[in-house]
């Protein structure tokens, strides 16, 4: 305990009579020369790319903005029976950059699966999911998905064959490196001319449940048909032109599964010829209607435009009656796609098709086809609820950034857990089989398809329109659509668990193997959380926490707007964040996306302090007071209940003043010297004095510390003893001149009982036990969160959220799987 202050010569002195302990902080990162100051705040402009031309310091489009266009003419063919796709496009590049282009680079996403790749060179072996036993960590066994996907490669040629690549019949030179290929032009392609190319390809289509990745056949052996039946999901399935940017030029990096890719808008003109029996969704529009479906389906698919709920285009019953079917006859799927950055489709004769229209106020899009194709597996869960996700997706996210623009949106259910591509989506979840026939589905199985079609049509916002850079920062789109498929996920149902909310990114924030966000794709040690949690919870912070929904959400739909159908980058986001909102936002920038710092703040102690108001009369009847609280000392307790006489109970005829008066007795002399004092003061002191002790208010200073090194606002709920309580928010700014430990004076007229730090888990603060003062027994988060779940009466298999999180937490030998 401090003792009380009796100084005499200050004017106002605030006296602290009660103390908390004192707890180590954080050592800085920075080492100087004088001192350790570390600025948590210094401006992240000295980090980010110099504003230019093509992008502002306002972080918007600049006044000489450019980016290429690539349309494309395709015309396919599938073998079902081979599972082989073959094709011939011709490509139109269009050089809107100021730059003359010599060559042209293009993806060749099936070579990923090539013996020769990097990424299979590459990858390495230590994921528990793989192994069928070990000892002390170690593998012993191989398991079973692994040796699948090793004899499917073996026993399976992968990767393209391509075919000579021309101009006007000129053949071109070729070289392929890897995933990539480079065609050198016959002359260079100077800024504002385009050239058109042509060529082939062949390539036989991957089993998705063998080695993965983001597209390929599902086979189901137990149709009735003979041979069976099978779903494609075709993706990456064309060469398709790198992006060439300002910022770096051509974005050629090998593909090595984690990283998606960045692509040029275009418009596309695709034909697909498969088995006659077969149901085909693709990116764009249908364009032959009339060849492909019969008259009753077109008369459904103008019913499903303006119906409460959806409608069948082709029913469940004619899916199965095509499950039963062999044809050797084929059709050609016609779609034309205009301004997308990529296309992608599927095919079988499983599939049953719904469709609703969704209405939108707008002038460039009013109506909007959301579709769904599924086979019998789906069953009630799709028919249910994904084209109804869909909408709601669309409803939602039109708040939030801008108009759905395209003419469909679709959800397409086979092997790939989820993926998007423009106007179309791949989503995993089905029904399970009972012993009886029926077919039924788990809360969580529910949860599971509703969140990923969420995830995966608003992915068409970001980044098939928004069109940031996969490959090099994943956060961009998975980060930006983890945060908003949350806000709709919570306008879905008042059932939140289901959210990703901050107190979801706690272990992986103080965790070892936490790198930045910032860091680029393949590289990232967890994707899951890095990709996805981590700057989904920071944007929900700043959201709900330092900018407020209003500031937020306009800053947040400028972003959208300014770079709807362009190439944003982090500095454009960041920029464009801070210029609409009006608030200094790098300290939040560096700390989420540049640090592995976490949120840790500790109330240590709390100071009561009052007025050392100089009068006598008030100042000594105070400290005699304090002295009266103190306790007895044992020894004169123990004294008193022995009957021990004291020396003044023995001698009572020996007597003086202070036998009846203490220390604390006010005499002429202290009040002489308090007027002799206060004549002193200026008019204005004078005044300040009287109406403090007037109002006898209570002074708390209250200590912090920062234990994680990211700071924060400091979220403060104060309990006082007459049961009130009251909120105080206090910015993150107070961290400015010491972001290690602070300070913090609180005046009240109630007296202070109980402080807690973020009551709400609010900014994913990642011990509880310092966040109380006094402190407190609290549970562990586990049993909290088990303890709230029971409350609300929550069934959750945590298996289950696991894959909601889109199998995107586990290492190399299962990213080529990773999920959209």
């Amino acid at each position: 305990m401090y003792p009380v202050n009796k100084n005499k010569n200050s004017t106002l002195i605030l006296c602290a009579v009660i103390t908390g302990l004192a707890l180590p902080v954080q050592a800085s990162v920075i080492k100087q020369s004088k001192g350790d100051f570390e600025d948590k705040f210094r401006q992240l402009d000295v980090d980010l790319p110099t504003p230019n031309a093509y992008r502002n310091a306002a972080g918007e489009p600049g006044h000489q903005y450019w980016q290429q266009q690539v349309d494309y003419q395709i015309k396919a063919s599938l073998n079902e029976d081979k599972r082989r796709l073959k094709a011939e496009q011709t490509v139109t590049y269009t050089n809107n950059s100021p730059d003359t282009l010599k060559y042209l680079w293009l993806q060749l996403d099936q070579n990923y699966y090539k013996a020769d790749s990097i990424a299979t060179r590459t990858r390495t072996f230590s994921s528990p999911s793989e192994l069928a036993s070990s000892v002390n960590g170690k593998p012993t066994k191989i398991s079973l998905k692994t040796l699948r996907g090793q004899q499917f490669l073996a026993d399976n040629e992968v990767g393209y064959e391509i075919g000579e690549v021309t101009v006007n019949g000129t053949p071109l030179r070729v070289t392929i490196v890897g995933t990539n290929m480079r065609i050198d032009l016959l002359e260079p392609l100077k800024p504002g001319k385009e050239v058109e190319f042509e060529f082939n390809y062949t390539f036989n289509i991957t089993e998705q449940k063998a080695v993965g990745g983001r597209s390929g056949y599902e086979h189901f052996p137990d149709d009735k048909r003979d041979g069976g039946n099978d779903i494609f999901q075709l993706a990456q399935w064309f060469p398709r032109l790198h992006a060439y940017t300002d910022y770096e030029a051509w974005t050629n990096k090998a593909f090595l599964g984690s990283g998606e890719f960045t692509l040029e808008f275009g418009d596309y003109d695709v034909e697909l010829t498969v088995p006659a029996d077969h149901i085909v969704a693709a990116t764009g529009e249908l364009a032959n209607a009339s060849s492909v479906l019969n008259k009753t389906q077109r008369k459904r698919f103008e019913t499903a435009k303006t119906s409460k709920r959806p409608v069948f285009i082709v029913t469940e019953a004619e899916a199965l009656e095509n499950e039963l079917t062999a044809t050797t006859n084929t059709k050609t799927w016609h779609f034309e796609a205009e301004n997308v950055r990529d296309f992608a489709w599927a095919s079988s004769r499983k599939f049953m098709w719904d469709a609703k229209g969704y209405q939108q106020q707008s002038s460039e899009r009013p109506l909007v086809m959301a579709m769904s194709f599924y086979p019998k597996e789906g069953g009630d869960l799709w028919k249910k609820y994904s084209t109804e996700s869909i909408i709601h997706t669309m409803e939602v996210y039109s708040k939030y950034s801008f108009d759905y623009p395209y003419p469909t949106a679709q959800s397409i259910n086979g092997p790939v857990g989820g993926m998007e591509y423009p106007m179309i989506t791949f989503n995993g979840p089905r029904t399970v089989l009972q012993e009886d026939g029926s077919r039924t589905y788990t809360l969580s199985e529910k949860r599971f398809l509703i969140g990923v079609v969420i995830h995966e049509i608003s992915h068409i916002y970001f980044p098939m329109i928004v069109n940031s850079d996969e490959r090099q920062w994943t956060w961009m789109d998975e980060g930006l659509n983890s945060f908003l498929d949350s806000v709709a996920k919570r306008e879905w149902e008042t059932e939140s668990h289901w959210a990703r909310e901050p107190r979801d990114i706690v272990e992986y924030m103080k965790s070892t193997v936490q790198v930045p966000v910032m860091t680029q794709s393949d590289s990232v040690l967890k994707l899951g959380p890095n990709a996805y949690t981590k700057p989904a919870v920071a944007l929900d912070i700043l959201r709900e926490v330092v900018l407020g929904r209003e500031l937020f959400d306009f800053a947040f739909k400028e972003y959208a707007t300014r770079w709807k159908y362009k190439r944003p980058t982090p500095s454009d986001f960041f920029r464009t964040m801070e210029e609409a909102s009006g608030v200094d936002l790098d300290w939040f920038w560096r700390g989420w996306f540049y640090s592995t710092d976490h949120v840790d703040i500790s109330i240590d102690k709390i100071y009561k302090l009052r007025m050392n108001t100089k009068n006598p009369d008030i100042d000594f009847a105070r400290e005699r007071q304090i002295e009266q609280d103190k306790p007895t000392p044992i020894a004169i307790d123990r004294n008193k209940e022995e009957g021990l006489k004291t020396w003044i109970d023995l001698n009572p005829d020996v007597t003086d003043f202070y036998e009846s008066n203490d220390e604390y007795t006010v005499t002429n002399k202290e009040r002489n010297k308090y007027n002799k004092f206060i004549k002193k003061l200026e008019p204005w002191e004078r005044d300040v004095i009287k109406r403090a002790i007037k109002e006898d208010k209570n002074y708390y200073v209250l200590e912090f510390s920062n234990l994680g090194g990211l700071v924060m606002p400091i979220l403060l709920q104060m309990t006082y003893e007459d049961g009130s309580v009251e909120a105080l928010n206090i910015p993150a700014e107070i961290w400015r001149r010491n972001p290690k430990s602070v300070n913090k004076l609180i005046v009240s007229d109630k007296i202070l009982k109980e402080v807690e730090i973020d009551p709400s888990w609010q900014t994913a603060d990642v011990d509880l036990n310092n966040n109380y003062f006094p402190r407190r027994i609290i549970p562990s988060r586990i049993e909290a969160y088990k303890k709230e779940k029971s409350k609300a009466k929550v069934k959750r298999d945590i298996m289950q959220d696991i894959k909601t999180e889109l199998n995107t937490d586990e290492d190399e030998e299962s990213n080529s799987g990773k999920a959209g």
